[in-house]
């Protein structure tokens, strides 16, 4: 019956620790809620746009579709380019230039 008991401790700290954690967060929003009150009001910073990153499924559905259209030889130049024999090879960071380049075939 120990280990029964060593459990029923355990869970009964870790329930302790878990609403002195709750305590503690509402007090620090209280206090920040209070504190933003009385401060003047802070321009929100400008959206800085970020572009969906590129990645391989993508790549790859573009150049299957070009390649089914005929244009195997030029996608595997443009592999080549980029310093690879198969797409898996290509740095994802020349995966937009790729895809522009791509776009033409």
């Amino acid at each position: 019956m120990s280990k029964m008991n060593d459990m029923a401790m355990t869970i009964e700290e870790l329930r302790n620790a878990a609403t002195a954690i709750n305590d503690a967060a509402n007090w620090l929003a209280a206090q920040f809620s209070s504190a933003s009150e009385e401060a003047p009001a802070e321009k929100p910073a400008a959206k800085v746009e970020r572009k969906p990153e590129i990645k391989l499924e993508d790549v790859r559905a573009v150049l299957a579709e070009k390649s089914r259209a005929g244009h195997t030889a030029a996608i595997r130049a443009l592999l080549q380019k980029y310093g690879a024999s198969k797409l898996s090879g290509v740095d994802p960071k020349h995966y937009e230039a790729l895809l522009k380049e791509v776009e033409v075939l």
